[in-house]
């Protein structure tokens, strides 16, 4: 045991964290059996034991940013890669297809459906699930209108023109541009509640809301296509198809935009906690793989990294929700909070590092030739 402790201090020593030290990011042991979970369960056991209570932290998101930043997960690499969970998901990821039609539903089931409660109090009135923009924004419900308003200004949206968004959430993007452009739009989820709410928000306007999955849905071309925060649910091995999809609904003089959290090293996984509890079947793309599967298919006009503006949304998310934590924790149980803390601060930790990324990417259809494409900030 002490020569488990002893090779995790050491680690975390990279990232001037302290064992039960007094500072806001130092880790605090709370069952010395965690140093054994964590060699055997690796990232996994990090994430289970705080939910448990096992160790604990002042600052989360800042111990997770210092672990991020000075590579701690590197010097315990030949630890975390070796467990046995590890090495059976990445073995899956390769074998199957963990985003398929079926596979899909479960990341809504499980996820999106959990309960509008929820997320009306913690996002913006646009319940905007995805990075905002804060330039020049001093609070969330602001920056989350200018990310909005930016989406539209890149899709050089003119009144009139039909927008298709592929994952729409809760409709907000499409109600926002219904709104202040004049679009009519169709948005498509696989969340039974986002449709429920979406199709309420949206009723006096020229937009509709579809249950159903992108694969499966078919109408004549559209002027713009959008989708935002979906590709991190496509999974590699579809990310050509749905390249292809988002040109199959695109006019031939149609502008397309794709809104996706980077990962920064191309991998066929999703960090396995993640997977488990907050996001089935997620997985998170480098740029590379993208790249590459838009060949022969899109032609890129705009590429716009705003991956440190999500470390401020995560921060106002969990403002949020733990601000309106007393009238819901009836509902969702003390354990809840300790793992929907954890996902939040933990995803700011690694925005804030850099480790993750927020691209903004615009495109033409392959070889469509366009008046000169000026990017908007």
């Amino acid at each position: 045991m002490e020569k488990v402790e002893k090779l995790f201090t050491e680690a975390m020593a990279l990232g001037d964290i302290q064992v039960n030290g007094d500072r806001a990011w130092d880790f605090q042991v709370k069952n010395p059996a965690i140093w054994q979970r964590m060699l055997r369960d690796g990232s996994m056991g990090v994430g289970e034991g705080y939910v448990e209570g096992w160790w604990d932290v002042e600052s989360l998101d800042e111990f997770l940013f210092r672990i991020r930043k000075y590579k701690v997960l590197d010097a315990l690499s030949d630890v975390f890669g070796g467990s046995w969970q590890n090495r059976l998901y990445v073995l899956q990821s390769k074998m199957l297809n963990l985003q398929d039609k079926e596979k899909s539903k479960r990341v809504a089931k499980e996820h999106y459906d959990i309960g509008n409660d929820l997320y009306t109090r913690m996002l913006d009135p646009y319940m905007q699930y995805t990075c905002a923009y804060w330039k020049n924004a001093e609070n969330l419900n602001q920056a989350q209108e200018n990310k909005l308003d930016l989406i539209c200004r890149k899709l050089k949206l003119e009144k009139g023109m039909r927008v298709l968004d592929i994952g729409c959430g809760w409709g907000g993007l499409l109600k926002f541009a219904a709104e202040k452009y004049g679009i009519i739009g169709v948005g498509v989820t696989l969340s039974k509640e986002q449709q429920k709410w979406g199709q309420e928000s949206v009723k006096d306007l020229p937009v509709e809301i579809l249950l159903t999955d992108y694969r499966d849905y078919s109408a004549t071309p559209f002027d713009r296509v959008v989708s935002i925060g979906i590709l991190e649910h496509v999974g590699y091995k579809n990310h050509q198809d749905f390249m292809q999809i988002v040109s199959n609904h695109l006019k031939d003089d149609g502008l397309a935009l794709l809104h996706t959290i980077g990962d920064s090293v191309s991998t066929t996984t999703t960090e396995p906690w993640i997977d488990k509890y907050i996001f089935p079947g997620g997985q998170v793309p480098s740029l590379q793989q993208l790249s590459s599967s838009w060949e022969s298919i899109l032609t890129i006009q705009d590429l716009h990294n705003i991956g440190l503006d999500y470390d401020s949304t995560l921060m106002a998310w969990y403002e949020n929700f733990k601000q309106s934590w007393p009238e819901i924790k009836d509902k969702y149980g003390e354990d809840f909070y300790r793992l929907w803390e954890y996902y939040l601060l933990s995803c700011a930790g690694s925005f804030r590092a850099g480790y993750l990324q927020l691209w903004q990417m615009v495109f033409t259809k392959q070889y469509n030739r366009l008046d000169r494409y000026e990017a908007e900030r």
